[in-house]
């Protein structure tokens, strides 16, 4: 494939392979030039064009792949600005860095704005990034027997670098964390700058005449006197000297809503000498509505080339299409960064050049991107709402209601609702371009985001809960507290669209925050109280959280059963005798658990009383436990005991015992009788007591008596053998001196009993 560069020495023109290419006049450097006061100046853009090379029977058109002067921004014009393209257009770059070249990319096939004087017609301009190649091809609508626009070209545009001034997200300081002010975007083009040969050039299409069925709201207000008052230099109005005004200017009326940050033209480096003209205002100088659009290019610029993708956008509309300035009177990055569009003031009813038959009385704020299939950022969307709940304040109208506007000029959207001009037409006071234009703008994506976009422009704040109490115990739905909490809520609306917040207990005003917080306190007086949050909108609107119950109290909580100790069963060693452990705490309002802290840390239920445990024997004890009631009451409690083991060497005996020896045993020896009646009695004073044995599968019985008075029969057969095993227990209420005897019952055929001692505990 043969390629050719394109661009060269200005005013020179070059014949190429498929078509003439037409360089612009140039108008300046790309960089930008500073202010007598220091601030850094407007940059200036470059802009250059190639025809496409019609196909014979019209119905499509190419531009063969060829080297290029560098660019970011490109679209394809067309000579008849009232010509609906309904076909399809795509273009392919190389990128400068990489050198590699993009897949093809569908510009939307009609900007579907204008106004009147406008020279040519376009596709959306689509920001490609620093490319040094291109490809173009495009095709007629296969529904359609028309071929292409006559004049096809394409359009290149450098917007240039150069230092602006710093640029302030306008609402995501809350809802992302890192805020990227741009100040340095990166070269993207050559040192001059160009704007638009004239129409009647050889290297052009004539002049067309702007078509008739063109709104006649677009055209601006009649001049008729200097204006009384202009916006101060600020970041919020262009600082870039224009023309002495000779329009009435509107005033500017104060607004229910905050003002976001807004960057100047200034601060992205607006070329005011492109664009001349004084700007025009609604001729009833109220806005009924605002019309959000997407600049249908890519989401791959950054942050920081957020100023050249505006300017980019900015030449295309003046400098190809022939618009008299920006169409678009705001315009948002996907960082949150607000744009002043058109001039004229943020603060004015300026009449803009995007919405075709509604220019009149509505505003345009534009996302930079494509949102067909991607919602914008969080950031970008509470920018826009910021933007339009402000701009809708000044006039009183509820961002989330309905309007009716006049039809400037008849038409057709995307859904195939048509209208003539002069009709009255319903639209939610905050739509999307396809609303009023046969058009996808803003994409699907963002299109299904404005219910929610209305509704954090207009409130009240949504999604208002309490997520929780913190310094406060909860039980089913109902907290406990001392007196002071810190109630943490949640919203869904962004807090940058919230005034304030209020911490109301019992339906008063106990606590009043700013709307970026999320939590307050409060100290609450003894008894049971409604909790609830109520959130301020920045549009005066209220909404309150379901209330919580929070009951108040310093009761401590109390053992009912005072902790006590008793031996149980299991396997005896002299490092850990088995107890249970056993208590009851209750609470006047709700207990939330036990606390063992001592010997060891165990925490335990509202409705658990009891626990199994060991103990070192012949070592005193002190177990301790505290209870705790949900509000944090607390009540403490010990038990203290001493696990004593009695060898049975220590009992007095009768009848015939043997004593065999093992490591297994206690002490490392026990005592076996197969005697009748042969027994063991132990002497000691405790108030808990367990006879320790071991068991086989040949072990026999024995009867145990207490105190004199037989307790229990026991039989020590065991499946499998065990060693040192209290197989029985007996506790009493209070320590007291007490007896135990054990008595060989003599079992046929398995007389043998062998016991390993005697615990208890004292």
């Amino acid at each position: 494939m043969e390629r050719r560069r394109l661009w060269g020495t200005a005013a020179t023109a070059v014949v190429g392979l498929t078509g003439v290419l037409i360089f612009q006049q140039v108008t300046g450097g790309s960089g930008s030039e500073a202010l007598p006061d220091g601030r850094p100046g407007p940059v200036k853009a470059q802009s250059r064009t190639e025809r496409l090379t019609a196909s014979d029977d019209g119905r499509s058109a190419a531009l063969a792949q060829r080297d290029t002067e560098r660019f970011s921004m490109l679209g394809v014009t067309w000579t008849d600005p009232a010509t609906r393209f309904s076909g399809t257009v795509e273009v392919r770059t190389r990128s400068v860095e990489s050198g590699q070249w993009s897949r093809w990319l569908r510009l939307d096939g009609d900007s579907g704005q204008g106004e009147r004087g406008a020279v040519r017609g376009g596709t959306e301009p689509a920001w490609v990034g620093a490319s040094d190649g291109v490809e173009v091809r495009a095709r007629s609508g296969a529904a359609t027997s028309a071929g292409l626009p006559a004049g096809l070209r394409l359009d290149m545009i450098d917007p240039g670098s150069g230092k602006v001034t710093a640029m302030e997200p306008a609402a995501f300081s809350v809802e992302e964390t890192e805020q990227p002010t741009p100040t340095d975007p990166p070269s993207d083009g050559a040192e001059t700058s160009q704007t638009p040969a004239p129409e009647g050039s050889p290297s052009d299409e004539p002049p067309t005449t702007p078509p008739a069925s063109e709104p006649p709201v677009s055209e601006p207000p009649v001049p008729s006197e200097t204006p009384t008052s202009s916006p101060p230099p600020s970041e919020s109005a262009s600082g870039t000297p224009s023309p002495t005004p000779t329009v009435s200017v509107p005033p500017a009326p104060p607004s229910t809503a905050p003002q976001p940050p807004i960057t100047s033209r200034a601060g992205w480096g607006a070329d005011e000498s492109i664009s001349p003209e004084e700007p025009g205002y609604l001729p009833g100088e109220k806005i009924k509505a605002v019309v959000v659009h997407h600049t249908a290019e890519s989401n791959s610029y950054t942050c920081e080339q957020a100023p050249a993708v505006v300017r980019g956008i900015y030449a295309y509309h003046v400098q190809q299409l022939g618009w008299k300035d920006l169409g678009y009177n705001f315009l948002v990055d996907k960082c949150g960064t607000v744009y002043e569009g058109r001039k004229g003031g943020v603060d004015r009813p300026v009449m803009g050049a995007h919405a075709y038959g509604f220019n009149s009385e509505t505003t345009g704020i534009s996302v930079l991107g494509t949102y067909t299939d991607t919602a914008p950022s969080q950031a970008a969307m509470v920018s826009v709402a910021r933007i339009a709940a402000w701009k809708l304040g000044q006039y009183g109208v509820d961002p989330a209601g309905t309007t009716t506007l006049t039809a400037g000029a008849g038409g057709r959207n995307y859904t195939g609702k048509t209208w003539a001009s002069g009709a009255q037409l319903s639209f939610p006071v905050i739509h999307g371009h396809r609303d009023g234009y046969n058009t996808q703008c803003p994409g699907d994506a963002f299109y299904g985001e404005l219910g929610r976009l209305r509704s954090w422009a207009g409130g009240p704040v949504s999604g208002l809960a309490i997520t929780s109490i913190t310094g406060a115990g909860v039980s089913g739905t109902t907290y406990y507290t001392k007196a002071s909490v810190t109630v943490n809520w949640s919203a869904t609306t962004p807090s940058s669209l919230v005034s304030k917040y209020e911490l109301l207990v019992d339906g008063k005003v106990a606590a009043t925050t700013a709307g970026t917080a999320t939590s307050a306190k409060a100290t609450l007086a003894v008894g049971t109280r409604k909790v609830s949050v109520r959130a301020v909108h920045q549009s005066g609107k209220t909404a309150t959280s379901a209330a919580a119950t929070v009951i108040a109290e310093t009761t401590a909580p109390t053992f009912t059963t005072k902790p006590s100790l008793a031996l149980r069963t299991g396997t005896v060693n002299t490092t850990a005798v088995p107890l249970t452990l056993s208590w009851k705490a209750t609470d006047s309002a709700a207990l939330k658990e036990v606390r063992l802290t001592a010997p060891v840390a165990k925490t335990y239920g509202p409705t658990t009383y009891s626990a199994a445990h060991t103990a070192k024997s012949g070592a005193a004890t002190t177990w301790s436990m505290t209870a705790y009631d949900q509000a944090g009451n607390t009540a403490a409690a010990t038990a203290t005991g001493t696990p004593v083991i009695l060898q049975e060497t220590s009992a007095t005996r009768t009848g015939t015992w043997t004593t065999k020896s093992s490591s297994s045993y206690l002490g490392g020896k026990s005592y076996s009788s197969s005697a009748k009646n042969a027994s063991l009695t132990w002497t000691f004073t405790g108030r808990s007591a367990a006879w320790v044995v071991s068991r086989a599968t040949g072990s026999g019985q024995a009867y145990v008596y207490v105190d004199g008075v037989k307790a229990a029969t026991v039989d020590l057969k065991s499946s499998t053998a065990k060693y040192r095993d209290a197989i029985w227990t007996k506790t009493w209420s209070a320590s007291a001196k007490h007896t135990v005897k054990i008595v060989v019952v003599g079992t046929s055929g398995r007389p043998t009993i062998t016991t390993d001692g005697l615990v208890y505990l004292k």
